[in-house]
């Protein structure tokens, strides 16, 4: 189980940029296996039609009954390009926007920037007349739009944030930005036009969240107050209290073994600047484990 325990200690004590990589990747995943169990049984049909009460419906009527699929869809993705662009884009993203802002603006843009795509989606496929054929049927899936919304929030937030691209240059972020919005734009009439109008409901609330931010306005993290505070409150779960009797040890002995164990994890997180994770035996991948726990 080293593998499961080595996945375990990534997730604990990554931020909350990779925890969130780690659970589209992980979903995706999931969903890959589930997909090969059905086909292999011959129910690839069924198979499409649980996937489909996690993507959100473009019909208000069809939403009104699957309210979860508001959160749901920004964690389901069709293909492996899908996700994976997705995620280095959220990455990229993610990784300027955590140089500036904490990481609860980052869930909370994620997750608002996602609502806030499906909205446009829903209303899009209502309101236009071009899609009245195909609004009854229609659905929408992926971090699209979340994503969008914290590359936009980390552009409007550093404009001039200077990007080195690979055969380009330099480029600041408020140009890429704008053009992944015009890229949307222009592809609305191409093909999958609710998902184009869906990320630019990201991109919106990206902009608006960062603007309002920056007047000292927070859109972002009193929505997800209830969460934080769930958080704190059970921080491991809950679990059966466990009594032990043991001798009380003086202030000079716990200070002398809190000591000892944390030159104990400053030697092993010099050995991965030096030789990277993979180098640490398993009795050093446990004490680090164990030392992430009392954070």
């Amino acid at each position: 189980m080293a593998l499961l325990d080595d996945i375990k200690f990534q997730f604990r004590t990554g931020n909350i940029l990779m925890q969130l990589i780690y659970v589209n990747g992980g979903v995706f995943l999931l969903m890959m296996v589930l997909r090969l169990v059905f086909f292999l049984t011959g129910n690839e049909g069924l198979f499409n039609q649980a996937v489909l009460q996690l993507t959100i419906p473009a019909d208000p009527k069809l939403l009104l009954l699957r309210p979860w699929t508001l959160l749901t869809h920004m964690f389901v993705h069709a293909n492996f390009l899908h996700v994976l662009f997705n995620m280095v884009w959220l990455y990229f993203g993610g990784s300027i926007f955590l140089n500036f802002l904490d990481s609860k603006k980052l869930l909370s843009t994620f997750v608002l920037g996602g609502l806030s795509g499906a909205l446009f989606f829903v209303a899009a496929m209502n309101l236009f007349p071009v899609f009245s054929a195909t609004a009854p049927y229609a659905s929408a899936e992926g971090a699209s739009a979340a994503v969008l919304a914290i590359v936009v929030a980390a552009a409007t937030t550093v404009p001039n944030y200077v990007v080195q691209l690979v055969l380009i240059g330099p480029v600041r972020l408020k140009y890429i930005a704008i053009v992944l919005v015009i890229l949307d734009l222009i592809f609305i009439p191409s093909g999958n036009a609710g998902g184009h109008l869906g990320h630019l409901g990201g991109a919106y609330f990206g902009f608006v969240s960062a603007s309002q931010l920056k007047r000292g306005n927070d859109l972002t993290v009193d929505f997800l107050k209830p969460w934080f505070w769930l958080k704190k409150k059970f921080p491991k779960g809950s679990r059966k209290i466990k009594v032990v009797h043991s001798k009380h040890r003086s202030d000079a002995e716990f200070n002398a073994a809190r000591n000892n164990r944390q030159a104990e994890v400053d030697v092993i997180l010099d050995k991965i600047k030096r030789s990277g994770y993979e180098s640490l035996s398993k009795s050093e991948k446990d004490i680090l484990f164990k030392a992430s726990k009392e954070l």
